[in-house]
């Protein structure tokens, strides 16, 4: 079976075999093959799906809302093979990062705002979305996933990590992970799941198509 990568995703050698990348500009000192950059799952929740084989339908040209962009490490590989990219970020700090890798992506737009309140950036995304990649450290991830299906189209999907510390630090992981999972049934159809270890502690990716 091939491997399930997007259009615009390829495994480069970057010395130490094998490795995913996209091409782009360099933007946290990763390493570079020519005009291609090395996705380093360790510091990305999506590299890591990937790694884990998970089938994100992501592709090249589509159009994505990513929620948590943080400073910019993850969706600058994504705006390197994706369309209209929605880069949401809550912290003023981060966000002044993430403007510097918006500066050689003239399609990733950076909006400083609470993914916890689609309402305040409803009027700059667009509707019909293809993907929302959400990566968010903050209790209630699946009402998150919930309120931003709006944007996503009626074949669009959910690409998430859920972090089991943001949503209850005592808890066994597993036990947050199918709380969380209920919760998100009410809006999405799960369409697959993977723990994120080695790459990523305590965290589960989930893709899922919204219900309407």
């Amino acid at each position: 079976m091939s491997e399930r990568l997007p259009a615009g995703v390829e495994r480069h050698d970057f010395g130490d075999g094998p490795a995913l990348a996209t091409r782009g500009t360099p933007e946290y000192g990763e390493r570079t093959d020519g005009a291609w950059r090395r996705w380093n799952p360790t510091r990305s929740k999506l590299g890591a799906t990937l790694e884990k084989g998970l089938d994100t339908r992501l592709s090249g040209g589509d159009s994505v809302l990513y929620l948590g962009a943080a400073n910019g490490t993850t969706v600058s590989h994504v705006a390197d093979f994706a369309g209209p990219t929605y880069a949401v970020e809550f912290a003023p700090r981060s966000a002044r990062d993430l403007l510097d890798v918006c500066e050689s992506r003239p399609n990733l737009f950076p909006l400083l705002k609470d993914a916890r309140k689609p309402e305040t950036y409803a009027h700059v995304v667009e509707a019909g979305l293809d993907c929302i990649v959400q990566d968010v450290a903050t209790r209630g991830q699946a009402r998150v996933a919930a309120e931003n299906a709006r944007f996503l189209a009626d074949d669009g999907r959910l690409v998430a990590a859920i972090k089991a510390r943001s949503e209850d630090v005592t808890a066994d992981p597993e036990d947050v992970f199918e709380d969380v999972l209920a919760e998100l049934r009410e809006s999405y159809r799960i369409e697959g799941r993977a723990r994120l270890e080695p790459y990523h502690d305590d965290h589960l990716a989930v893709v899922a198509s919204p219900r309407r």
